[in-house]
């Protein structure tokens, strides 16, 4: 009986075949032979359970392959044409130029990421964005770290192990996939102790379960659902003064990290950090890439004492941010203070967007798709974890299923060749009608969209 594992090339075979000398060119011999090596492991693993021998050029174009993606992997930029601005899927936030500059300034060499100038001496990575911060928000001191998740957690570990904290049972919010509060609490060595239904919470069950063993109040802001009916909720300021009489601080995770009016664009009031501080919350939580507009970052701002407490905690250091960020995280806040944020902030001018300029260039659009694509009425989403529900009006340019090839219809066909252009494409099917949404690109992304659309209408056409 024939040995079909005989049919594989050797090692030295495969690295004769001149596309794979090619790539001597490029990569290291012992990264090739390492490519060829678990080529061979899975070819050979496949044959064990009856699958026929690939043929030798197949397995060459497999390595290849292979090369090629380790040479393109790590994020790559993508257009976000699916409407909704705070695509946690596609990196929440763009960043502003005066942002992307500071982080690439940043990058190059050194920088004084914890070395006073004047004083020669050795300084504080904080100092970068504490005081804009406080400028911003009215507290009396900040603290960054890597994100709102590790924010919750320092303070809770710091200021609250072995010891309970209060949360409303509607505030035992899980957001996105990792972030549950009973288990960051849990990790935090804090006891959970809730209070209340799901839909009703008043002031006195927070009281009738303050006992000696309390550290902390907590609000938590139900940033992505929203509970409609028979509710109700206990308001910050009535957590604050319950907190005053009983000596305890409180703690408000705000989430989205809000520094503007929402109500001024026809949204849902999103609760800002600005009122968080003047209510008189102890510490104050939110992330730095949702509504703030910045790259990732958990912000911690409140009373200067606690702050201090959570600098000085061993957890700080492992929850740092790096300098990359901290300088994107300045950049963007600067516009905020100047009062540029609606020009200078991506996500606000998206926001911000008149109708009118939306319909123009989903018109423009439109004509570069020819007859496959009309403009329609829509809602474009915030997204990220904010604002649950809050939509804008926009306008979409819609592409229907009419025009069957291979199985598929046209608006998937459409939406898979504009995701594998260079850069991707990324819009949303709702059912068989691919939407794409111009009020979650840039304006000045529009000439590469007109690019992608009208090569993937040539493509679609020509095969």
């Amino acid at each position: 009986m024939e040995n079909k594992f005989r049919r594989l090339p050797s090692v030295d075979r495969l690295m004769s075949e001149d596309k794979i000398r090619q790539l001597l060119d490029i990569y290291p011999h012992e990264l090739l032979v390492d490519l060829v090596r678990r080529e061979l492991e899975q070819n050979r693993a496949a044959i064990a359970l009856g699958t026929p021998c690939t043929s030798a050029n197949e397995i060459v174009d497999s390595i290849c392959a292979q090369a090629e993606a380790l040479a393109s992997t790590g994020p790559r930029r993508v257009i976000n044409a699916t409407g909704v601005i705070l695509h946690t899927n596609l990196g929440r936030a763009p960043l502003s130029e005066e942002a992307i500059a500071a982080m690439d300034q940043a990058s190059k060499g050194y920088c004084n990421l914890e070395f006073d100038l004047e004083s020669g001496v050795r300084g504080s990575r904080n100092v970068h964005v504490e005081q804009l911060l406080c400028q911003l928000t009215g507290a009396e001191a900040a603290l960054v770290v890597n994100n709102n998740a590790s924010a919750v957690l320092l303070a809770l570990t710091a200021l609250a192990k072995r010891r309970e904290v209060i949360v409303s049972r509607g505030q035992a919010v899980a957001i996105g996939g990792g972030f549950r509060i009973p288990e960051v609490m849990k990790q935090s060595g804090a006891k959970l102790v809730e209070v209340g239904t799901t839909n009703i919470t008043h002031l006195r069950d927070y009281e009738e379960a303050i006992s000696p063993r309390t550290a902390a109040l907590l609000r938590v802001h139900s940033s992505n659902f929203k509970i409609m009916g028979f509710t109700s909720s206990v308001a910050l300021e009535e957590l604050v003064e319950l907190g005053n009489r009983f000596d305890l601080p409180v703690f408000d995770d705000l989430g989205s990290g809000c520094l503007l009016d929402t109500t001024r664009f026809g949204l849902d009031p999103e609760p800002t950090v600005q009122q968080s501080v003047s209510l008189e919350a102890s510490l104050s939580f939110c992330s730095g890439d949702k509504l703030l507009g910045g790259p990732q970052a958990g912000i911690i701002v409140g009373k200067r004492h606690l702050v201090d407490k959570l600098k000085k905690h061993p957890l700080a250091r492992a929850m740092r941010t790096d300098k990359i960020r901290l300088a994107g995280l300045a950049a963007t806040l600067i516009p905020y203070l100047k009062g540029e944020a609606l020009t200078k902030i991506p996500i606000w001018r998206m926001i911000s967007a008149p109708l009118d300029e939306v319909e123009r260039r989903a018109t423009a659009w439109a004509q570069a798709l020819g007859d496959l694509a009309q403009v329609t009425e829509g809602e474009s989403m915030v997204g990220g974890g904010s604002l649950p529900g809050g939509t804008l009006p926009t306008r979409l340019v819609a592409i229907s299923k009419e025009g069957k090839k291979r199985g598929q219809n046209r608006a998937q066909v459409l939406a898979q060749i504009l995701r594998t252009q260079e850069p991707p494409l990324v819009g949303r099917l709702s059912g068989n009608i691919l939407l794409l949404d111009p009020r979650s690109v840039l304006p000045e992304e529009d000439a590469d969209v007109l690019q992608s659309l009208r090569s993937a209408v040539a493509s679609l056409r020509r095969n």
